[in-house]
């Protein structure tokens, strides 16, 4: 039952944490490295807690609501930061954060 319930939020977290992996290893290959250490970070960040979400959530977790809204924030924090980078890497990375944070907020609500 969980994963029929929770299928949009896994597949944004998904789809989330690959944007962030692709936008983390291709601001790794700017020019300013330093300017997108932040970016980088937080990169890595959400997708770790993404995967971690989705995770939690395909086993029907009684944790699964809670992780979905420390999910949200760092999501917002880093479609923030790539949002700031006009890359196209960043700018399609803050796009599948801001999804993922609708969906996780969704989830957790109701």
């Amino acid at each position: 039952m969980g994963y029929q319930r929770y299928q949009s939020c896994i597949e944004a977290c998904n789809a989330c944490a690959d944007a962030c992996d692709y936008c983390s290893s291709e601001s790794l290959r700017e020019e300013d490295v330093k300017m997108m250490a932040e970016c980088i970070r937080l990169d890595m960040d959400c997708a770790a807690i993404c995967r971690m979400a989705a995770g939690y959530m395909a086993r029907d977790s009684r944790y699964a609501v809670r992780l979905c809204d420390l999910c949200a924030d760092v999501c917002e924090a880093c479609a923030a930061e790539c949002a700031r980078h006009p890359y196209a890497h960043c700018q399609a990375c803050a796009k599948a954060c801001r999804r993922c944070a609708e969906e996780c907020r969704r989830m957790s609500a109701g």
